[in-house]
């Protein structure tokens, strides 16, 4: 892996052995990382913190950069494997997170969208799927009676 830089010395080994795993399968792309980027949901900021083991990737960018490889489903499900192991033991900030080259900052749990927030993480994401559930609602019941008005 020539052209890529030195990963951290005190990286966990299950985080080392998944980012330079990862780095393979990049590579295997021929893609680079803007690329990646366009073809992901993920930047190219975020691909380079993932492989630089900056920051753990998501579960969903993971799964994309394998499909994007054309890896068939075992090996893909293998690297869900090294992607827990290495999520698990991923060094965490031990001070408040400092943000990014990109103005981006380091997410506590990269790896729960909102939605799914524990509720002892203080239930933000069910607030906030309940309030654009109400918010849908109201937009669809006042599309009802906009168009009930105007047919009648």
């Amino acid at each position: 892996m020539s052209g890529w830089q030195a990963l951290p010395d005190d990286l966990p080994p299950e985080v080392r052995h998944f980012v330079e795993q990862l780095r393979q399968l990049k590579d295997r792309t021929g893609l680079s990382l803007v690329a990646l980027g366009a073809r992901t949901a993920y930047s190219k900021s975020s691909w380079h913190r993932y492989l630089n083991a900056t920051q753990p990737p998501p579960r969903q960018a993971v799964a994309a950069l394998c499909r994007i490889a054309g890896l068939d489903t075992t090996d893909a499900d293998r690297f869900g494997v090294r992607w827990e192991l290495a999520v698990q033991a991923w060094p965490r900030p031990t001070t408040a997170p400092a943000p990014t080259a990109g103005g981006e900052e380091y997410e506590d749990d990269p790896t729960l969208p909102w939605w799914d927030e524990r509720p002892e993480e203080g239930g933000r994401g069910m607030n906030r799927l309940l309030l654009f559930a109400v918010l849908l609602l109201v937009l669809l019941l006042l599309a009802g009676v906009a168009g009930a008005v105007a047919s009648g």
